[in-house]
């Protein structure tokens, strides 16, 4: 006969493979997608990783969550140096909050909407769909903007690093029904950028690290917290252990 399992287990049991399942995902559960191996906590790909996405991505997409001041005293910046290097804005002030230098208008006229803030894209999206997708872009004329991207089909945004990178040709897979839209099956790089490949690749780590700390500025101090906070539960453990051990040591 089998033993009935007690509600507290059963709640027990489904709590641990929620965190089974979550972890896993976490892990690997992207497929197709190439790992980022971003590195919030290192101020260097923070620093690069802000250029860039000031030189090329700041022109259409805003970061309406984070203040140039905010970026300042994280990533270890003078407010001249911010101001000089990062900030393309004539009217633009310390403690605002970073906007795209595109208006509503312009965004409509030239991509039929203005280009998204990109505030939360890396915890929208995943910080893997952004190194991928930003590494996935290839020449397609019959497109509006002459680009195109294996990740998101058909994306209205152009490649804005292609000078970085270089140009990409797209290898398609043969056509499996008629009609069928075709599939890239993979990606050559047919005129070499401004960066090697390797290059490239540290690059678009360097910007979606950026991006991963732009969705959660609280992120450098969180995890520092967080280490005290699993010393503090281990050392609560010991004692409580000891302490239950005092009490029961004359039951039997």
């Amino acid at each position: 006969m089998t033993k009935a399992r007690s509600p507290m287990r059963r709640i027990s049991t489904i709590l641990f493979g929620l965190v089974v399942s979550a972890t896993a995902f976490a892990a690997g559960g992207h497929g197709g997608l190439l790992p980022a191996n971003t590195q919030v906590d290192n101020k260097a790909m923070l620093q690069r990783g802000a250029g860039l996405y000031m030189n090329y991505c700041a022109g259409c997409h805003s970061l309406k969550y984070l203040r140039y001041s905010r970026l300042a005293r994280d990533l270890g910046l003078s407010e001249e140096l911010v101001m000089e290097n990062l900030v393309f804005s004539d009217t633009a002030k310390f403690n605002d909050t970073i906007q795209a230098a595109m208006g509503p208008a312009d965004g409509a006229r030239f991509f039929g909407k203005l280009p998204p803030d990109l505030s939360l894209s890396a915890r929208v999206r995943g910080v893997d769909w952004l190194y991928t997708y930003l590494k996935s872009f290839y020449s397609d004329p019959g497109s509006a903007t002459g680009w195109n991207n294996s990740v998101l089909v058909n994306a209205s945004m152009p490649h804005v690093l292609w000078e970085l990178q270089g140009v990409q040709a797209a290898h398609y897979a043969p056509e499996t029904a008629p009609g069928a839209e075709p599939v890239v099956e993979s990606l050559e790089l047919v005129k070499p950028g401004l960066l090697s490949p390797a290059e490239y690749d540290a690059a678009v780590r360097d910007l979606v690290t950026f991006l991963e700390y732009a969705a959660e500025p609280a992120i450098l101090k969180r995890q520092g917290v967080g280490v005290w906070v699993l010393l503090y539960l281990a050392l609560f453990t010991v004692l409580a252990w000891l302490l239950k051990k005092e009490y029961w040591k004359d039951v039997h």
